[in-house]
């Protein structure tokens, strides 16, 4: 594993200034491993949104690519099939960077979860690109997505990126914006699960500092918010530049 890209799940904030020079480093860490200065838009948790929305993406990535230096690369993934595409999937391995912004992270696992797409995108990061997922694109890393739509059922089957962890995006927002039910529901993971909310505005990051491996479960915070660990372990919050360890208990 020692040529794996660095990880990003991000809380809010993607394609932003406030994400700027987390997105800067994320692309300098693909390009230290030998990628080409590109930064991949996946755009497939919003998939089911109108085509203004989906301009609405492309056109915040291509803002902050100007900012950063880098070409942007907005790849059109909205459905299962897209995910086939044999000239989709050979562009994956030309990025530094590998992006999955907010929407729906059940359609987002679903669409993209077992195919050639994914298959690339994992053995580009494993080879050294960074691979972030905000939002959305943040909880399909996990192996179990909440089911937000049929909810006595059992979650969704993730990327399994990180298999015992399920973030919580817009943590210190999310809870006023969903109902009580569905609170529930984000609350009750597997057994062997931690539950961690990311703030907006904030990152949890592995493997693109000193200190920090997604092996060994240590990562690091970056923003202007927190990170809380939730559940599966004892409760902490965790500031801008601490380490974290993400221990199930």
């Amino acid at each position: 594993m020692k040529n794996i890209g660095a990880l990003a799940l991000v809380g809010s904030g993607e394609y932003l200034p406030v994400m700027q020079d987390l997105e800067s480093a994320l692309i300098n860490s693909g390009i230290s491993n030998g990628k080409p200065n590109r930064f991949l838009q996946i755009p497939t948790a919003a998939g089911e949104e109108s085509r203004e929305r989906l301009r609405f993406w492309e056109s915040r990535g291509a803002e902050q690519a100007r900012r950063i230096g880098t070409i942007q690369d907005f790849l059109p993934i909205f459905t299962r099939e897209d995910a086939f595409n044999i000239e989709y999937i050979s562009r994956i391995k030309d990025a530094a960077l590998i992006y999955f912004s907010g929407g729906d992270p059940g359609y987002l696992a679903n669409s993209l979860r077992g195919t050639p797409l994914w298959a690339e995108i994992e053995k580009n990061w494993l080879a050294g690109a960074s691979l972030a997922g905000c939002s959305a694109g943040a909880m399909a890393m996990s192996s179990d997505v909440p089911n937000f739509f049929r909810m006595k059922n059992e979650g969704i089957p993730g990327f399994n990126v990180i298999p015992h962890i399920r973030p919580i995006p817009h943590y210190n927002k999310f809870f006023g914006w969903i109902p009580d039910s569905a609170a529930k529901i984000v609350m009750k993971a597997p057994e062997g699960t931690l539950i961690i909310g990311i703030d907006e505005d904030t990152a949890l990051v592995t493997g693109l500092n000193p200190g920090t491996s997604l092996a060994e479960n240590t990562w690091q915070v970056y923003g202007e918010a927190s990170v809380h660990i939730l559940s599966g372990a004892p409760s902490a919050r965790f500031g801008n530049g601490e380490l974290v360890r993400l221990q199930v208990s």
